[in-house]
């Protein structure tokens, strides 16, 4: 799977409200995830490099949140 470094950097940096709810009683901490996106960010989306934990982490929070279509927000109602 080639990795959108850019969509992951985007997700990490601008969605992490959506990395929140999807981790959200799953017994994973939210800062967990987001250091597997980060380690995969300064390895160049390799994902080989990954443990079996972190590949897991990858596929159940980040590979679903990188894969789902992205809709444009609302647009703003003027006053």
């Amino acid at each position: 799977m080639e990795l959108d470094l850019y969509a992951l950097n985007t997700l990490l940096s601008k969605r992490s409200a959506e990395i929140e709810k999807l981790v959200s009683g799953s017994g994973y901490l939210t800062k967990t995830v987001i250091g597997v996106g980060t380690f995969l960010l300064d390895n160049n989306g390799d994902l080989d490099l990954l443990t079996a934990k972190q590949r897991t982490t990858f596929d159940r929070f980040l590979k679903p949140l990188l894969e789902a279509p992205r809709r444009k927000p609302a647009p703003r109602s003027e006053p």
